[in-house]
């Protein structure tokens, strides 16, 4: 599906990982456009030491999903991000999930407006690297914060064959960017591929401001964030889509 060249449709470019770009892949297919992965960013999970002392478990990105499993009982509470984290969690086990509005800061909100600091420590289960600033929310409200590294991520050394054929080809339309650092990092690779040209004819959407800050660098055709940080949202956004007009190819 998402690793086909030739579409006679117009291709929107997916730069988020898995586990989900092909859970994203098939709804942007769905919306009639031509999916073409392009993960800016490898996921892997690492093994994570159990927290039995926690009474909740924070979780910011599906990604940790596998290693909280792995360690934790299936009747932790886990208050995800996201819906979509919520739906991972579910999916793995847990039977006490509630999904914050999409980014760390309504995860925050969400935490201090469930939980007691009193009641007990938090675990914040993040990626290596990630979470410092939500832990320190944390802690300022008075939570005894549990940290552990869920997984590791790596940039990807470069693009995809079908997602550079793709762009050099000038069939990319639109392309979703979901965090900071893959869409710095998605930047970095299309630049290297000597495609940077390719950008004027794409429409950039970004999950949040912060995303979007993110993308300086390329001389996107247009450049639209998500009014909230969730995919339903910038699905919303990049909508159905439109007839494949002709357009020169871009150096390469």
């Amino acid at each position: 599906m998402a690793e086909a060249t030739g579409s006679p449709r117009p291709a929107c470019l997916i730069t988020r990982p898995e586990p989900g770009a092909a859970a994203t892949a098939a709804r942007v297919e769905a919306l009639g456009w031509h999916p073409v992965l392009a993960p800016a960013l490898r996921l892997a999970p690492l093994p994570m030491a159990p927290a039995p002392e926690a009474r909740a478990a924070l979780v910011a990105s599906a990604a940790a999903i596998p290693a909280l499993a792995a360690a934790c009982p299936p009747g932790l509470p886990v208050l995800a991000v996201g819906e979509g984290t919520a739906r991972a969690a579910r999916a793995a086990g847990f039977t006490a999930v509630s999904a914050a509005g999409g980014d760390a800061e309504s995860l925050l909100a969400h935490a201090t407006a469930r939980l007691l600091p009193a009641a007990g420590p938090v675990l914040l289960a993040a990626g290596e690297g990630y979470g410092d600033e939500l832990a320190e929310a944390l802690l300022a409200r008075g939570f005894a914060v549990i940290r552990r590294d869920a997984y590791a991520a790596t940039e990807a050394t470069g693009l995809p064959p079908p997602a550079r054929d793709a762009l050099v080809a000038g069939s990319v339309r639109s392309a979703l960017f979901f965090s900071p650092r893959s869409a710095a990092a998605a930047v970095s690779l299309i630049r290297a591929a000597g495609l940077g040209a390719a950008a004027t004819a794409i429409r950039a959407l970004a999950l949040s401001g912060r995303v979007a800050l993110a993308l300086d660098g390329l001389p996107w055709g247009g450049l639209d964030v998500a009014s909230r940080p969730d995919q339903d949202t910038l699905l919303g956004l990049l909508g159905p889509a439109p007839p494949l007009a002709p357009h020169a190819r871009p150096e390469g």
